[in-house]
């Protein structure tokens, strides 16, 4: 068997993956490997296949704990759900992937763009930041964290008076641990304070918004907020001057 690493699956439409999924897109490729748009064969119902590159997945270690992973937190709503691993041959080598389900939606990055001067009011940012701050207290509150959260990583399925999110990549193989679960909180100001304008708009935008992004100072923010619960009830309890 070759031990050529792969920098590329390049899996065409049409493809069919261990006689169980059909290949219709390619959704991304990282480090890690690539995402594929499937469609289950036995049922019509579109997934995504997560392919890990070999070198990236040594003895399967990888995808195990991805996988252990998104099954701990599968009651939490924000997390993609977790279905299946399968392994198929590519360039001679065996490659391991993960099926979970089809989130469609739109990455908050792009979302964001498509509003006026490309970023959101003050009100709907707090809607945004509330919506994220809700999904991720299921998890702090599990004990585990996403540890890269940015707006590439952040779906948008719905938007009206709340955001309907989920989050893609949990791949921080870290034993979890309190500074993971305040870096994730530091990182959801950082979002929230870029999605309304960042630095452009931060003069001028209220005191109470202000408030809650204290200069993007990680001591003043971790004083204030431990955790997403913390920052939730904050939020849920803010007076609006």
């Amino acid at each position: 068997m070759s031990n050529t690493s792969i920098d590329s699956f390049n899996l065409k439409p049409g493809r069919v993956l261990a006689r169980k999924f059909e290949v219709i897109d390619l959704l991304g490729a990282g480090w890690e490997g690539e995402v594929y748009l499937v469609r289950e064969i036995s049922t019509g119902i579109e997934r995504t296949a997560k392919l890990f590159f070999p070198q990236r997945n040594p003895n399967n270690k990888s995808i195990k704990f991805y996988a252990k992973k998104l099954h701990v937190l599968r009651h939490c709503p924000i997390v993609i759900h977790y279905s299946a691993q399968e392994t198929i041959t590519v360039q001679g080598q065996s490659v391991n992937f993960l099926i979970s389900e089809y989130i469609e939606g739109e990455l908050l990055s792009e979302f964001i763009k498509r509003q006026p001067g490309k970023r959101l009011t003050a009100f709907q940012g707090l809607h945004l930041l509330h919506s994220l701050a809700s999904g991720l207290e299921c998890v702090h509150a599990m004990g585990e964290y996403h540890g890269d959260l940015h707006m590439e990583n952040i779906i948008v399925q719905r938007f009206g008076l709340s955001f309907d999110l989920k989050l893609l990549d949990f791949y921080q193989w870290k034993a979890p641990r309190k500074e993971n679960i305040r870096g994730d909180t530091v990182d959801m100001i950082r979002i929230f304070y870029d999605a309304i304008g960042g630095k452009k708009h931060y003069t001028n935008q209220p005191q109470v918004i202000k408030n809650i992004i204290n200069g993007l100072k990680q001591t003043l923010i971790l004083k204030k907020f431990r955790s997403a619960g913390e920052l939730k009830q904050y939020l849920e309890l803010m007076a609006w001057d």
